[in-house]
């Protein structure tokens, strides 16, 4: 994925104090982050995502690297809060929307390009986190946060090879989950946020990359 114009100037200058420069960053990746850790850790997210943001802002002058690397430096620590948490809880994730809810969205043409749209809907993130664990985060990992196959390996401890295959099993049975498709739209009636939506950009370049 191609960092946003100017982003890793962003990262080097809130590395040396900017706080405008910081504030950038948290309004760019904050969004992603807490969708990640919603199928995670459910209705604990946001004070998961607070944890880890104090702690990015605390080592964020020891990181080393560009903007992608950043996404991944702080999904990193943000999944440690998040395992943090689960094993203090000895819980296991759950979901904060009913699934059924999948029934009352508006039907696409193509089942895994609409798996692809709502995957940042409260009720995609409730299906999502219903997926074996290693799938669910795969991806959220590679979909929402937009990181490559390599990344999110190194995230989950995994080889790449094994993340890019957990992530195509899981959009596959979100696929297989969805509504029936409705007849196609005439274009100037689709939604369009959809598509200029930076999270779903990502994620469509993921499946493109995974087919």
């Amino acid at each position: 994925m191609v960092a946003p114009e100017g982003l890793d100037d962003v990262v080097q200058a809130a590395q040396q104090g900017d706080e405008e420069a910081f504030r950038l960053l948290y309004r760019t990746q904050q969004p992603a982050l807490l969708r990640y850790l919603r199928v995670l850790v459910a209705e604990d997210a946001e004070d998961v995502a607070s944890e880890a943001w104090l702690q990015i802002a605390r080592d964020l002058r020891t990181f080393s690297g560009d903007w992608d690397g950043f996404r991944g430096w702080t999904a990193t620590i943000a999944r440690h809060r998040a395992m943090d948490l689960l094993r203090a809880r000895r819980r296991r994730p759950q979901v904060s929307a009913p699934v059924e809810y999948l029934t009352e969205l508006s039907a696409g043409d193509d089942t895994a390009d609409r798996a692809m749209e709502l995957v940042t809907t409260d009720a995609a993130l409730a299906l999502i986190a219903t997926l074996p664990p290693e799938q669910a985060e795969a991806v959220m990992l590679r979909v929402v946060v937009g990181l490559d196959a390599t990344t999110t390996g190194r995230i989950l401890g995994r080889r790449a090879g094994a993340v890019r295959t957990a992530a195509y099993r899981g959009l596959r049975q979100l696929a297989a989950r969805l509504p029936p498709a409705a007849p196609p739209r005439p274009p100037e009636q689709r939604r369009s946020s959809a598509w200029t939506d930076p999270v779903t950009t990502s994620a469509a370049a993921a499946l493109k990359e995974m087919r």
